[in-house]
């Protein structure tokens, strides 16, 4: 399994506020990447970054050795893939499809199963970092698959990210996704709710979060989110609610599966779709603090 810049041709499926800085700097590092995706303005900017536009999936996976997905679930992967209108029967022989969506692990272990049979390998291999770093190329990137080809593609992969992990068979790049975003919402939902009663009581939430920063309560949260999202309460870290939403059931849905008692995970999954609901799917998930601020008080 050969891949490098020289000879192989990547397509990318899904040019939104991930995937546009991603394939950019793909095609920055000099890789050959051809773009799809049905927004004409993420397009426009695709081409704007250099990268060649596709109009449809099909036409940019057509002889691609690579296909990368960055699309809002597995449901759109699988049909991005393997739908009527998939891609896999234009990918080239031995191609290798790098799932980079935040899908659920279960799923992507079916489809690894199905495309197997078309003679392609998957690869789940999500990321966290947020829109800075993935125009930074500073991800963290969790991949899970066959490890010749995880080995194959690294010099890709190294393009998007600083920290690259190899995480075992294939779906558990995604199950650690999962899991990372359930640990940061839980930590994020702490946080705000600590500020509100801490402010309640006359503390100033801004040297609450200083304190917290050099303290045990430190986490992503009160280092990156509460001084320029939460407590000016602009809600504009770029994440949406709906994401975060939907990989907090994915690891929720990940415990029943494993037969692993995980109250505090239901607990913060059925928190977090309250607030889905009250807020709509544009919100960010920094807006769990506006939630938050909405519940009623309890005796």
């Amino acid at each position: 399994m050969r891949i490098d810049r020289s000879s192989t041709r990547i397509a990318f499926l899904g040019l939104g506020k991930m995937g546009l800085p991603m394939a950019s700097r793909l095609v920055a590092a000099g890789w050959t990447v051809a773009g799809f995706d049905p927004a004409p303005a993420a397009a426009d900017a695709f081409a704007a970054a250099g990268g060649t536009v596709a109009s449809s999936a099909r036409e940019a996976a057509a002889g691609a050795g690579v296909v990368v997905t960055m699309l809002p679930d597995g449901r759109a992967v699988r049909a991005a893939l393997t739908g009527p209108d998939g891609v896999a029967d234009q990918l080239a022989p031995g191609a290798v499809a790098i799932d980079m969506s935040s899908s659920a692990p279960v799923g992507t272990r079916e489809l690894a199963q199905e495309l197997a049979g078309a003679g392609i390998v998957l690869l789940d291999a999500p990321v966290s970092g947020g829109v800075k770093r993935a125009r930074d190329g500073t991800l963290a990137i969790m991949v899970g698959g066959d490890i010749t080809a995880a080995a194959a593609v690294r010099p890709l992969l190294e393009a998007l990210g600083a920290s690259i992990f190899e995480t075992g068979p294939v779906g558990s790049g995604h199950a650690m996704k999962a899991l990372n975003n359930y640990v940061s919402a839980a930590g994020l939902t702490a946080a705000c709710e600590a500020l509100r009663i801490g402010a309640r009581f006359g503390l100033d939430p801004a040297l609450m979060t200083d304190i917290l920063n050099v303290s045990t309560g430190r986490n992503n949260s009160t280092e990156v989110k509460l001084k320029p999202f939460v407590i000016p309460k602009t809600y504009a870290s770029g994440f949406s609610m709906a994401l975060m939403a939907k990989d907090l059931r994915t690891a929720d849905d990940l415990a029943r599966h494993e037969g692993i008692p995980a109250p505090l995970s239901r607990a913060v999954a059925a928190l977090w779709q309250q607030a889905l609901d009250d807020l709509g799917a544009e919100a960010d998930h920094t807006a769990i603090d506006a939630f938050l601020a909405t519940r009623p008080t309890e005796d």
